[in-house]
């Protein structure tokens, strides 16, 4: 990001590594995490004023560790090591490292040696619970370095040589486990680093605008995929901002979608934004193409196919379209690019970064590639979107055909949008909707027994899959009142024909995933 104060965070592989970039950004300083394997070219590029040395699951001693090349520490920036990152740092610069007994993993109490910029504000306290996970630990520190704290079983748990601006921590300030994580964080940005927190979702909606008309010129067209998610919509009303009707969007409606959702959201962005808008609707085409379908693989990929076809038609109608614009975020970006000595390893390729843009031979315009999700949300409040629209759980691709388990048909459509719809309403009733991540109903491919009134009953099962997460990485199951979930299953059952149980998925992820499919 141009204008912007900015710090870089080399990942060694560590699972933590995005809630580093998130604290920091919090902070109101930009962000950008890079591998640890990136030249001091490309990290010079970024022109970042601090750095910032993430954790990692290998040990410094191994030969075939992850290193850190010397010549970064002779820009005279100021450096933040954190776990992995510390112990790189000690072996680097003439510290000693040995090897735990015990791997360390949980909460830790950490007492204060000295004073420093990273405690100021946590001097009252005698002690702060923070979170360890290490099986190495710095043994004696280097030439210039003075130990800051320690706890009951690491002697060494901060240290750092003020007059070098570098510091090091053995526990890991970004997860909401350590008390204070966001004050030290905060003090090594602006107390050491001496940054200014010039990262605001206004300035980025201004710098992108220009940036936007900047990369597509006066006289190009640009296509953007509006599929009615907060991502998609954002993109936009960001293009349209910067070209105005020479963006075209294309609303695929594939059938797929919850109850009324596509009026609602293309009803609004008609009439609140004036966007140049085509609804295809196309839900005979992919009802017609999943018939006799049940794997969820297959039932992914004839979507996919589909969309692309469908929307490359649609395309190939508007004159001089040169660029494809896609809601990709930070996370797809890094998942892409991720360090692959450790937990951080690439598990998929996102289908925001690539496929599409090489099928359709266009320029492609990303210009939420360096945000997070909660970032694009308080993008979306700069734009003027209505909470309904910004606040909308996060919705599948391949829409209701992965909640629909087994073969996709018109019935089952209609049985599962009637329950989600129930889902929804009570989630917003009890004040709930907010507080979670995300809530929705899944239609299982099995029926039971049941008594209805005098009569026995043979229908379907619905689930109900509700969970909390911050990005969706990892997530664990809502304990929600039961009285909340009482009022959904009689609900469902009274008011959904066809439907004699509901059941609640109480699995995390992992092991679980959130989607059934």
């Amino acid at each position: 990001m141009k204008n912007v104060d900015s710090v870089v965070i080399l990942d060694y592989g560590s699972q933590y590594t995005q809630l580093i970039a998130r604290r920091v950004r919090e902070a109101g300083v930009y962000s950008e995490i890079l591998t640890c394997e990136a030249t001091p070219e490309e990290i010079k590029a970024r022109e970042p004023q601090a750095i910032i040395l993430s954790g990692g699951p290998a040990s410094v001693t191994d030969e075939d560790s992850p290193v850190l090349n010397k010549e970064i520490l002779s820009w005279g920036l100021p450096v933040l090591g954190i776990c992995y990152g510390m112990q790189l740092l000690a072996h680097n610069l003439g510290g000693r490292i040995t090897k735990s007994e015990e791997r360390e993993y949980g909460r830790a109490n950490l007492e204060l040696s000295q004073a420093c910029p990273l405690w100021e504000g946590l001097e009252e306290k005698d002690s702060h619970v923070v979170w360890m996970s290490h099986g190495d630990h710095v043994e004696a520190v280097p030439a210039g370095f003075e130990i800051l704290a320690k706890t009951n079983n690491v002697p060494i748990a901060a240290m750092g040589n003020s007059e070098e601006k570098i510091y090091c921590l053995q526990f890991h300030p970004e997860v909401a486990h350590t008390d204070d994580g966001s004050t030290i964080l905060s003090n090594f940005l602006f107390k050491v680093a001496g940054l200014e927190p010039s990262w605001t979702m206004s300035s980025f909606v201004d710098a992108t605008v220009k940036d936007l008309r900047e990369q597509i010129g006066e006289d190009e067209q640009v296509v953007c995929g509006l599929s009615g998610g907060i991502d998609s919509t954002v993109v936009a009303l960001l293009l349209h901002k910067a070209i105005g009707k020479r963006l075209t969007c294309i609303f695929v409606d594939n059938g797929l979608l919850r109850m009324n959702e596509g009026e609602e959201v293309i009803g609004y962005l008609r009439e609140h934004f004036d966007l140049n808008l085509v609804w295809v609707k196309a839900q005979e085409e992919f009802l017609g193409r999943l018939k006799g379908v049940d794997d969820p693989e297959k039932k992914r990929k004839i979507i996919g196919h589909t969309f692309i076809e469908i929307f490359d038609r649609e395309a190939a109608k508007i004159d001089n379209v040169k660029y494809l614009a896609q809601g990709t975020l930070y996370p797809d970006v890094i998942e892409s690019i991720s360090f692959k000595g450790g937990p951080s390893v690439v598990i998929k390729s996102h289908h925001n970064v690539g496929g599409l843009p090489e099928k359709m031979k266009m320029g492609l315009v990303e210009p939420l590639r360096e945000l997070f999700k909660d970032e694009v949300r308080r993008v979306a409040e700069e734009l003027g979107l209505p909470e309904s629209i910004i606040w909308r759980h996060p919705f599948p691709g391949p829409g209701l055909a992965i909640r629909v388990i087994g073969e996709i048909t018109e019935p089952r459509l209609d049985i599962l949008r009637k329950a989600d719809k129930i889902v929804q309403e009570e989630l917003r009733n009890a004040g709930w909707y907010r507080k979670v991540w995300q809530g929705f109903a899944v239609l299982l491919p099995l029926k039971t027994v049941g008594v209805m009134g005098d009569d026995r009953t043979y229908e379907h099962v619905i689930a109900l899959r509700i969970v909390d997460s911050l990005d969706a990485m990892t997530a664990d199951w809502t304990r929600l009142p039961s009285d909340l979930l009482a009022r959904m299953s009689n609900r469902i059952i009274n008011e959904v024909k066809g439907v004699n149980r509901v059941v609640y998925d109480v699995s995390s992820k992992p092991p679980g995933t959130i989607e059934w499919e």
